[in-house]
């Protein structure tokens, strides 16, 4: 599934994979002047968990990612054989972990 998706794309997923994205949770440690909350709801801190199963932003695109796991378990949607489709598919529909 990775020799498929572009590159922007492909950059996006091992960023949420491993934490190092464009999010609140990541700035909040390694870039502390930026803004940690979430541009579209306001959340305090805007953390791949936040983006990937409670931002309203993203609502319409949560059933993508529910093919991987129906509870919205982030290691089941990131870790798994699964997990790799279901967020490949989610960020090519979304504008999640883009600055």
């Amino acid at each position: 599934h990775f020799r498929e998706l572009n590159r922007a794309t492909y950059g996006r997923l091992i960023q949420c994979r491993t934490g190092h994205a464009f999010t609140g949770e990541y700035y909040s440690s390694f870039v502390p002047l930026e803004n940690t909350s979430c541009p579209t709801c306001g959340e305090h801190i805007q953390a791949r968990e936040h983006i990937l199963t409670t931002c309203p932003a993203f609502e319409n695109y949560r059933t993508i990612l529910r093919s991987a796991s129906e509870d919205l378990i982030v290691t089941d949607i990131i870790g798994a054989e699964k997990g790799i489709e279901a967020p490949s598919d989610f960020l090519k529909e979304t504008d999640a972990f883009k600055k």
